[in-house]
C-alpha cells in the first residue's frame, strides 16, 4: 500500500519532467549566458574591427585613400586578387573531383585520400611554406634544373599560388563530401540508365543538388586565399611591388610605422571578411532551404 501511494505521488513528477522543455532554463541563467556571449563578441570581434577603421581614418579620408592607392598597396591588391583567381578555380576542380570520387566510389586508398584532404588543417602554414622553399629553393633537389631553364617558383607568383592552393584545397571538398554522401546516388544512377552521359549527369543532376554547398565552399576558399599569411610569407621573399600580398603589405607598413597605410590595407581585408560572412550566411540559408525542400519531396514521394 505504501509503495503504491509513493508511486502515485512520483508519477506526475516523472511525467512533468519528461514533458519539460530541455532548453527551458531559469531567466537568470539565460541572461548570464547571453551576456557572456555578447561581451565576448564585443571585446574580441566588434572592438578590434571598429579600431581598424577608426585608425585607418584617423588622419582623414585623404590619408586613408593615399594609403590604398600608392604603388605598393595597388600592387599588393592586384597580386592578392590574381592569386585568388588562380587558386580558387583549381581548388574548385579538385574539390568536386575528390568529393565525387569519395562519395560515389569504393576504391583502395579511399580512407587515405580522405585523410590527406585534411592535411592543411593539421600542418602549420609556415611549415607548408618551408616545405615548398626546401623543394624549389636554392638548396632544393630540382634547383639546378629550374635555374638552367630560368624558372622561378619561390619568391615569384608560382610559389605564392602553390602555397595558397595547399592551404585552401580542403574547403570545397570538405563541404561537398558529406553533402553528396547524404544525398545518395540514386538520381545519378537513374539518369545513367536512361542514357545520359557522365557530363550530362553532372550538369543536370549532380550540380543542381550541390550548387549551394559548392558556393559555400568557394566562399570560404576565396576568403582564406586572400587572407593567407603564413605560407605565403615564407615563399614570397617580401619583395615590394612584386611578391607582397595584401596581408604581407599590412605587416610591412606597420613595421615601417606607416600606421595609416597599414590599417587602410587592413580595412580592405576587414571588409572582405564582412562580405564573406554575409555571403556565408546567405549560402547557409539557401543550403538549408534546399535540404528542407528535398526532404519534403522525399516525404511526398
Amino acid at each position: 500500500m505504501s509503495d503504491s501511494f509513493a508511486l502515485s505521488r512520483t508519477l506526475p513528477h516523472v511525467a512533468k519532467a519528461r514533458n519539460a522543455d530541455p532548453t527551458d532554463e531559469p531567466a537568470l541563467v539565460k541572461a548570464a549566458l547571453i551576456g557572456v556571449a555578447l561581451l565576448f563578441f564585443a571585446l574580441f570581434l566588434v572592438l578590434p574591427l571598429a579600431s581598424v577603421f577608426v585608425t585607418a581614418l584617423g588622419k582623414g579620408f585623404a590619408a586613408y585613400w593615399d594609403g590604398l592607392t600608392n604603388d605598393d598597396a595597388l600592387s599588393a591588391i592586384r597580386l592578392t586578387v590574381l592569386i585568388a583567381v588562380i587558386a580558387v578555380p583549381l581548388n574548385l576542380v579538385f574539390g568536386v573531383a575528390a568529393s565525387w570520387a569519395i562519395a560515389r566510389f569504393d576504391f583502395k586508398g579511399k580512407s587515405v585520400l580522405t585523410t590527406l584532404i585534411d592535411l592543411p588543417f593539421s600542418v602549420s602554414p609556415v611549415i607548408a611554406g618551408m616545405t615548398f622553399l626546401l623543394i624549389f629553393g636554392r638548396q632544393g633537389p630540382i634547383w639546378d634544373f629550374l635555374d638552367a631553364h630560368n624558372l622561378k617558383i619561390v619568391f615569384a607568383l608560382p610559389g605564392l599560388v602553390l602555397a595558397t592552393v595547399f592551404v585552401t584545397f580542403p574547403f570545397v571538398a570538405r563541404e561537398l563530401i558529406p553533402l553528396m554522401q547524404a544525398q545518395g546516388s540514386e538520381e545519378e544512377e537513374a539518369a545513367r540508365v536512361l542514357g545520359a552521359t557522365g557530363w550530362q549527369v553532372f550538369m543536370r543532376v549532380t550540380l543542381p543538388k550541390i550548387k549551394w554547398g559548392l558556393l559555400y565552399g568557394v566562399i570560404l576558399c576565396n576568403a582564406r586565399a586572400m587572407g593567407e599569411f603564413g605560407a605565403v610569407s615564407v615563399v614570397s621573399g617580401h619583395i615590394r611591388g612584386e611578391t607582397n600580398t595584401l596581408p604581407l603589405h599590412v605587416e610591412i607598413e606597420y613595421n615601417d610605422y606607416h600606421t595609416v597605410g597599414a590599417f587602410a590595407a587592413a580595412s580592405i581585408l576587414a571588409l572582405l571578411a564582412l562580405a564573406t560572412l554575409a555571403l556565408k550566411l546567405w549560402a547557409e540559408r539557401k543550403l538549408a532551404q534546399d535540404k528542407a525542400a528535398r526532404r519534403e519531396d522525399a516525404v511526398a514521394a
